[in-house]
């Protein structure tokens, strides 16, 4: 069996980022924190969560 650890959370101040994970094989990605708070990236699950007080997009 294989443990592996959970994802990384990032807190952030603005709900636009970008992400190109802990490995090379990640492209550079851009994401938009919605207005549940927060987005999760694709490839590598990294979280990214607007710190208290940040304004989410307005978008999905």
């Amino acid at each position: 069996m294989v443990i592996t650890a959970p994802p990384e959370t990032v807190f952030v101040d603005t709900p636009n980022v970008k992400c190109d994970g802990p490995t090379h094989d990640h492209p550079r990605v851009f994401l938009t924190v919605g207005h549940d708070g927060f987005v999760e990236c694709p490839y590598c699950d990294r979280r990214f969560e607007l710190k208290p007080g940040a304004k989410a997009s307005g978008g999905h």
